[in-house]
This record gives structure tokens, sequence and C-alpha cells, in this order.
């Protein structure tokens, strides 16, 4: 059973590398034995997770690049090409949010930041595409690769405050679907790509949003706990099962599907 869910050996680009989830995931796919391509726009942040990894004993290599810069992808692939004749996997965990795309409770929709939610679209839904488009032959030279994008409860129920970052991650779960579909029909079974959706994670992008300075909660971060069955955040490992099935042989058959790990908060009804 345990090589069903193995990821040894198996070369994996993961975007985003350098954030909180991203980070963890890495660490962890390494651990379990996958060849990570670290991939991320801050060569510093890049190259320090890059040693933490070979430090623990795993394998990683470093890539520079913006995710929704397609000339700085491109490079990327040809340094990879160079190294590997294929990858059998890609993880999309670039994203997040800034404040001129959120509407706080004094806000109207008029305070939003056009220019702002643009970013958000862009380094969520281009920085999810842009990549998948650029390192598609890499995956291709196999027919038989996983591509996990990253979602968020946000996409199925649009919550207030957050609307360019729901509306992006939306248009990554309608991607996903997309995708899976293009990719089994012109490359055959083996190229399979879903998506997990994590609900309520602390991260830098929110930290401010669920925290006060001092570590309580703010009246949203309570109304989310209220809304969570499990009545907490989640903690970083809690994605790992989800991700290692997904890159794994174990879900060989599964392509087009959004994984919810969100401690209950999607099946909660509010009574």
């Amino acid at each position: 059973m345990s090589s069903l869910f193995s990821v040894k050996n198996k070369i994996i680009i993961i975007s985003g590398a350098t954030g909180v989830l991203g980070k963890a995931m890495s660490k962890h796919l390494a651990y379990e034995g996958a060849q990570m391509v670290i991939l991320g726009r801050n060569p510093d942040k890049v190259n320090q997770l890059v040693k933490e990894i070979k430090d623990e004993g795993g394998f990683a290599v470093p890539a520079v690049a913006d995710v929704t810069n397609e000339k700085e992808l491109e490079e990327v692939k040809k340094e990879l090409g160079n190294s590997f004749e294929y990858v059998d996997g890609l993880i999309n965990a670039a994203g997040g949010n800034m404040p001129g795309a959120v509407v706080m409770p004094n806000q109207f929709l008029s305070d939003l930041s056009g220019e702002d939610v643009k970013k958000i679209m862009d380094l969520n839904y281009m920085g999810t595409f842009l990549p998948t488009k650029v390192f598609l032959p890499l995956m291709t030279a196999t027919k038989k690769a996983s591509i996990v994008n990253i979602s968020s409860m946000a996409a199925s129920r649009p919550m207030t405050r957050v609307m360019g970052y729901a509306s992006a991650k939306a248009a990554i779960d309608n991607l996903t679907k997309w995708l899976a579909t293009e990719f089994a029909k012109k490359y055959g079974e083996g190229m399979r790509v879903n998506a997990v959706a994590p609900g309520f994670f602390l991260t830098e992008q929110n930290r401010a949003l669920l925290t006060q300075q001092d570590g309580s909660l703010t009246e949203r971060g309570q109304l989310i706990i209220q809304n969570t069955p499990m009545a907490r955040f989640g903690e970083p490992n809690e994605l790992f099962g989800a991700i290692q099935f997904l890159c794994s042989e174990a879900s060989k058959f599964v392509t087009g599907t959004i994984i919810e790990v969100d401690g209950g908060f999607n099946a909660f009804g509010g009574v």
C-alpha cells in the first residue's frame, strides 16, 4: 500500500514554494523522496528553502521567476530541460490577496482599487495558467503527469470582503475542470489535473483579517470558527495527504476533481 501513495523520485515543480503553505508542502514531498523544483520570484527565499530541504536530506533545485511573467517562465523551462528529460508534476501554489482588492466593513465596491483587483486576478489565475502552459511540454514528454492547482473555499462560496480573490479562485476551479478534460482527450489518461481547496489556514495574506495583533481572533475569525464544525483553523501539515494523493499513482483515475480540506466548513449549513 505504501508504494501506491509513493512520490519517491517524482520530479515536481511547485510555484509559490516559499509561502507558508508552499514551504510546508515542498518540505513534505521532499521528505517523501520527491525531487523538488522550488519556484519563486525571490531568489534569496528560494535558495534558503532549497538549502533547508538539502540539509534535511532531500533533493531540491532552485528556479527563479515571476509566475505572471511568461518570458521568465520560459527561461526556467529551458534551464530545467537541461537537467530533466521530463517532469512528473506541477503544483500551482502561487497566489494571494492584497488590501486594495478587499472591501472592509466601512467600505464600498467603489473603494476597490481596479489595479489591485487586476493584480490579484493575474497572480492567482494567470499565475496558474502560465506555468501550466509553459511547463506542459516537460510533462507531456511521457504523457504521464499530475497538475495540482490550489483553490479555496472562497471559490465555491463567495465570501464578504475578498471579492477579487474569490473571483480568481472561482476561475481556477473552472480552469481545473477545463484542463482535466482537454488534457485527457489530447494526451491520454496519464495527464491529470485536479485542485485542492483549503479551508481557513493562517497565512501572511489573511492573518490581519483573521487575528488581532495579540493573536486573538477578529470578528471575522470568530465567525469562521463558528461555521467550521471542527472549530479551528487548519494546520499546513493537514494538506499533505491530499497533495500526496493527487501526486501519486493512488489517484490515477482522478481528474477534474476539487478536494476540500476545510474542517467541514463547506458542509455546514449554519444551524
